[in-house]
């Protein structure tokens, strides 16, 4: 099967299957042996080498999803977002983040990039001439994150893809909130695309995983590197997670229906102050969203009135769960000042424009009228 011709959810369904030639099963079998044939082989398979049947398999999936050449999966989206960032980084170089970033991976280049002698720089807005006035001789890479986590923050693609070009540097991106369901950065000229697979690849929050997707150049020198670190992924979560990914189109399909619902409900709720979601036409970014999604996503984030403590109201909630994580089929909430974005200071968190009564919402795959039900019980509880 020709992956360019092949819809979005037959390449879920059967792109990187794992051939049983024996017994013909719809399911991929799972090789759980860390110990190959060394001689007489072409291929010398090794967990850790990435190229386990379960692991190469699930990689091709990966790749045809977001229309590139190769993929890599991870042990957890961490590992895919500093191994790549370290195979282009090296002493001296320096790279451009936009301000707005997954606190993981804004605590990575707080806390280890000095270490290894690598300049960064953060950007004062997410414009493209933001970007640009923070490049220098030894920058080498810029890293965008969009939708972002946890405001919703639009980059563009496009502007930063040709401003790379324009200056001969590799461009990233964080690609989890959209999901390759959504958004496709590489269709955009963005040369590497990188998931926490956790989220909406696992989608059923019980699975920890990383991916990335670039040219089949970029992929072997990001290898070179991650066979040194080491963060390959079990072949029974290899194996979990092309069970998952079967049904993404449509899991992801029927969250961004719900959340565009949801965001709706609570943009008009007297008792909340702000939404953050770019499928809202009061979104600034909103026609940038339109014009790079394919779909709006299920991550929504809102603040409520100043007068409703924001865990007293995730606390009243019955049927929408209080969960670290997100993009499972069940909805949850969380205060990223508390989790996701806890390592960074109250300071640090101010300038991104995080405020303590934000409440980061997954919206999942259950009735509308339900969750909406459920938030307006919580309310009458903490009002």
């Amino acid at each position: 099967m020709k992956q360019s011709k092949a819809g979005l959810n037959t390449i879920c369904t059967h792109t990187g299957e794992v051939e049983d030639k024996q017994f013909k099963g719809a399911v991929s079998p799972l090789y759980m042996s860390s110990s190959y044939a060394f001689e007489g082989v072409d291929v010398k398979r090794y967990p850790r080498y990435f190229n386990t049947p379960n692991q190469e398999a699930l990689c091709k999936k990966v790749a045809a999803l977001e229309h590139t050449e190769a993929g890599l999966i991870f042990g957890s989206g961490m590992a895919a977002v500093s191994t790549s960032l370290m195979a282009f980084l090296h002493a001296g170089d320096h790279i451009v983040l936009q301000k707005t970033l997954y606190g993981g991976t804004y605590n990575l280049i707080e806390e280890e990039f000095a270490k290894f002698g690598i300049e960064y720089s953060l950007t004062d807005g997410l414009k493209p001439e933001d970007f640009e006035a923070k490049i220098k001789k030894n920058t080498k890479v810029i890293y965008i994150e969009t939708p972002s986590n946890p405001l919703l923050t639009i980059t563009d693609l496009k502007a930063v893809a040709l401003l790379a070009k324009k200056y001969n540097l590799v461009s990233m991106i964080d690609n989890t909130f959209a999901s390759p369901v959504n958004q496709n950065p590489i269709d955009f000229g963005i040369d590497v695309v990188i998931h926490s697979a956790t989220k909406y690849m696992g989608g059923h929050s019980d699975i920890c995983a990383g991916a990335v997707a670039s040219s089949a150049k970029n992929i072997d020198k990001i290898f070179q590197l991650a066979k040194n670190f080491g963060g390959s992924l079990s072949d029974y979560t290899v194996w979990l997670l092309e069970r998952s990914m079967k049904t993404m189109g449509i899991r992801v399909k029927a969250q961004n229906e719900n959340a565009q619902k949801m965001a709706e409900y609570l943009h008009q709720n007297k008792n909340v102050e702000k939404v953050y979601y770019p499928g809202l036409q009061s979104h600034p970014d909103y026609e940038l969203a339109k014009s790079q999604m394919k779909g709006f996503g299920g991550m929504l984030s809102f603040e409520l009135k100043n007068d409703i403590d924001a865990m007293d109201f995730q606390n009243a909630l019955q049927l929408i769960k209080p969960s670290m994580s997100l993009a499972g089929v069940e909805s949850t909430v969380l205060s990223p000042t508390l989790t996701s974005h806890s390592l960074l200071s109250a300071e640090e968190r101010e300038k991104q424009g995080i405020k303590d009564g934000l409440i980061r919402f997954s919206v999942g795959i259950e009735e509308v009228e339900d969750l909406i039900a459920d938030i307006e019980q919580a309310l009458a509880k903490v009002k």
